[in-house]
């Protein structure tokens, strides 16, 4: 089974992958390919659910995505991405929401958007065996108090701000620290800062790790934030194999001889 310290040992030695999935047929192609650290994210609710923010999501979401993961995966860490108010309102929900998706849903950790709230809950966590990814920089679930998703730490106020959150974490037990959509010379600054291994998007390459929404590195979105990139074209595929398939059964020419079965001991029904 893969563990948090097979992440932490990663840090400054080699290049860590993530990437979300959400359903088993993506997890077995993504873990088949070898990247280390499967994330499902509460990014379900933009990329599957069809919200237009990730609040809407819930812990049931969210558990239901992680056992479709966990059973489709052998070699990567699955983190289950905490939704928006299933912790940080009260120490025992917090914990009770956390620890289901490693007792009943088979994840090996979880990721929290992370703030000065989160300090202690990590802790916590991490010593009642629920290893921790914390999150800085862009943390979606902030969406309605941004006003959007804009990028953080662009001043030095913010920047050290980020900087003191993440030493605090590591202090609290942390064993890896996601950064969002932050300055690359502030993402560069913070992986030097700490031991535990950094996990940038949009936070350039400097940090120890990277990690994409599978439907953008894929080309399955219609659209994608300019730090992403696309690594291939599914959409275009799959809109290919829809089209050809309407055709051939608009023309008659699906099923053919070869897609079906005559039993020739049946007597003729009329």
């Amino acid at each position: 089974m893969p563990s948090v310290r097979d992440v932490r040992t990663k840090a400054g030695e080699e290049p860590i992958t993530m990437l979300t999935a959400y359903d088993a047929p993506t997890a077995k192609i993504v873990d088949e390919a070898g990247v280390d650290v499967i994330l499902v994210g509460d990014s379900v609710g933009n990329a599957t659910l069809g919200y237009e923010t990730t609040l809407p999501v819930t812990v049931d979401d969210v558990a239901r995505h992680v056992g479709a993961v966990s059973r489709a995966t052998e070699s990567a860490l699955v983190v289950a991405d905490m939704p928006f108010l299933s912790y940080g309102t009260d120490e025992r929900t917090s914990l009770e929401n956390a620890g289901r998706m490693l007792k009943e849903e088979g994840a090996q950790a979880v990721k929290l958007e992370s703030g000065p709230h989160t300090v202690d809950l990590t802790e916590t966590m991490v010593q009642l065996g629920i290893p921790v990814m914390a999150h800085l920089g862009l943390t979606p679930q902030h969406v309605n108090r941004y006003g959007g998703y804009p990028r953080q730490g662009t001043d030095q106020e913010a920047a050290e701000h980020i900087l003191e959150l993440a030493r605090a974490h590591e202090e609290a037990g942390a064993f890896s620290l996601v950064l969002e959509h932050v300055p690359s010379n502030l993402a560069a600054d913070v992986t030097d800062a700490l031991d535990i291994p950094t996990i940038g998007i949009g936070a350039g390459p400097d940090c120890d790790g990277q990690v994409l929404v599978f439907n953008d590195a894929v080309g399955l979105s219609e659209w994608s934030p300019s730090f992403a990139k696309q690594f291939g074209n599914v959409r275009a595929e799959m809109e290919r194999a829809v089209e050809g398939y309407v055709s051939a059964v608009e023309r008659e020419e699906f099923p053919a001889d070869e897609h079906s079965h005559e039993e020739t001991d049946l007597d003729s029904l009329y």
